[in-house]
């Protein structure tokens, strides 16, 4: 069983939105996703991957090293500036695949075809 844990929301349709990234991966865990302002968002894209402005979600694995199939996981954090996010459920559906280990820069297509069925499905 999944845990999916919305600091700030209550919205079903994200929580949906998270579990069904999870359930694409065939992970069980704990996932926290957190919704903070621009100037919030801009300090952590600098800090964490030198780009110095807002972006629309950033994630933050934590048992990355932790056997895939291993459960349940605290696979990490999720974090949204809304100001900078079309698609809130999107951008849920996009962090939580990062944290189960979908990376769009390297892969070719794989992810973001998969993130764009997925946010059909709600």
């Amino acid at each position: 069983m999944s845990d999916v844990e919305l600091i700030g929301s209550d919205d079903a349709t994200l929580r949906r939105a998270a579990e069904l990234a999870l359930a694409s991966a065939g992970l069980r865990g704990h996932v926290a996703i957190a919704f903070v302002d621009a100037e919030r968002m801009a300090q952590l894209n600098r800090e964490h991957r030198g780009r110095d402005a807002p972006t629309d979600v950033l994630s933050f694995p934590v048992d990355e090293d932790r056997p895939i199939g291993a459960a349940p996981r605290e696979l990490g954090d999720v974090v949204i500036c809304r100001e900078y996010t079309e698609d809130v459920p999107e951008a849920v559906i996009h962090g939580v695949l990062h944290l189960v280990g979908m990376d769009h820069e390297r892969d070719e297509g794989e992810m973001l075809a998969l993130q764009h069925e997925l946010r059909s499905w709600l």
